[in-house]
């Protein structure tokens, strides 16, 4: 995911199974009944209250997420999470309702993916987005929730909460299904929400349908076993703001076991794959999917490993030329990209370095551009330099996911070409990583 673009496994490899509110009174919460609209109003949970809602999760009312939801089976779970939630007599009720509907949301998501699950309704099986409007119906009926008994403003936020990170698999990266023994690698592999909305309400994420069909997969190469847990990352600043990919990533940097590669992916630009060489510590602030976003240096959170003074630079420690060796033409080209936008120093006015920061330079841009991609990549590498891990480390940017004429929700080719760039993907986090 980049805003300048607003811009397989290798030969003989094979994977095998192992912010702001908003009114919210045209907001339906029961999508199972979304192609009935005029009478989607009263059909709403009376437990439900017409405010509250997200900018982002206000959106959920327009026909194409509610066409998603239904065509995918997820408008199912919306409803049930969301008559469970009425029906809670206490707030640790709630809080077990938002584990085990997060919880089962997720394995749902990724099994859907990965065709280890039943399949419900017509639309394909690869698509990301059942996932992130499914948990948006879930975060917002919990935002306009008018409970029978007193809920602390905490206690909602803290449900949330709960219910967005363990919904994103960032509680399920455990890698419960290692095999274990000499000759296998850990990959943690993360992607993101669908953004842009407000240009087009269809979109996707391929990183985002890359991650899903890699959480849990182990992955036989010649050399040995990959095995893979993956996670999402939600297109909102705030979130990275209060520190979301530090403590969803640091347990994969410390401990008897850390991982053995950490790869995050978002979407970049057209027809083409970039590893991105540099990370800058300057976020643009360009509009994230709640429509807010501040040109400021990326703030690091307090009680998470880092180095200081905080670098405005951290770079890549994938292997480029060896990922680009057995990836880099089919079916896309795979591109090292050393770019990057600075002030150098002593100077006011940014310049575009084809080849890497120049000492003592202020950051503008990574070679991700200065959106949340290159600050995921960004926060990622810094935190393997905090922690003194020596491991492979970086941002890959996959070609952008389009549709074919038609407008519909999806088409054969914009499918088909999920489906390569996710396969894509796959060939890229088994090169990255020499068992």
């Amino acid at each position: 995911m980049s805003n300048r673009s607003q811009s397989r496994s290798g030969a003989g490899a094979r994977i095998r199974q192992a912010g702001p509110r908003v009114a919210a009174s045209a907001l339906i919460l029961a999508p199972a009944l979304a192609l009935a609209a005029p009478a989607q109003a009263e059909r709403t949970p009376a437990c439900l209250g017409e405010e509250g809602a997200t900018v982002e999760e206000a959106r959920i009312a327009g026909e194409v997420p509610q066409e998603i939801l239904a065509r995918s089976g997820f408008a199912a779970d919306v409803d049930r999470f969301t008559e469970e939630l009425c029906a809670a007599s206490g707030t640790d009720e709630a809080g077990e309702i938002v584990g085990r509907h997060a919880d089962a949301l997720w394995r749902k998501a990724v099994d859907r993916v990965r065709g280890t699950g039943a399949v419900e309704g017509d639309l394909s099986a690869g698509d990301d987005r059942p996932l992130y409007w499914a948990r948006l119906g879930m975060t917002s009926a919990l935002h306009r929730w008018e409970p029978g008994f007193e809920l602390a403003g905490a206690d909602r936020e803290a449900l949330v909460a709960d219910m967005d990170r363990r919904s994103r698999g960032q509680d399920d990266a455990g890698f419960a299904e290692d095999p274990g023994g000499p000759g296998v690698s850990r990959v943690v592999v993360t992607g993101f929400d669908p953004f842009q909305l407000d240009n087009d309400i269809r979109q996707a994420n391929p990183s985002g349908a890359a991650a899903l069909a890699l959480d849990g997969a182990v992955i036989e190469t010649g050399e040995g076993v990959v095995v893979v847990e993956a996670m999402l990352f939600p297109v909102r600043w705030r979130d990275f703001t209060d520190g979301m990919v530090e403590h969803a990533l640091l347990p994969h940097y410390t401990g008897d076991r850390p991982a053995d590669a950490v790869i995050t992916v978002s979407q970049g630009r057209d027809g083409r794959f970039d590893l991105e060489a540099h990370n800058g510590a300057w976020r643009g602030g360009a509009a994230d999917n709640e429509s807010v976003g501040t040109p400021e240096t990326a703030p690091i959170p307090e009680g998470v490993p880092t180095v200081t003074p905080q670098p405005q630079w951290s770079d890549s420690s994938l292997d480029h030329p060896s990922i680009i060796g057995e990836t880099g033409g089919e079916p896309f080209p795979v591109v090292d990209n050393t770019q990057v936008t600075e002030i150098p120093a002593g100077g006011t006015v940014p310049v575009v370095r084809p080849d890497g920061p120049t000492p003592g330079s202020e950051a503008r841009a990574g070679g991700g551009g200065d959106y949340l991609s290159n600050e995921i990549a960004y926060r990622n590498t810094l935190l393997r330099d905090a922690t003194g891990l020596d491991i492979p480390a970086g941002h890959v940017h996959t070609p952008i996911l389009h549709f074919g004429p038609g407008g519909g929700v999806t088409d054969p080719e914009f499918e088909e070409n999920r489906a390569a760039i996710s396969g894509q993907v796959e060939a890229i986090v088994a090169a990255a990583v020499r068992p």
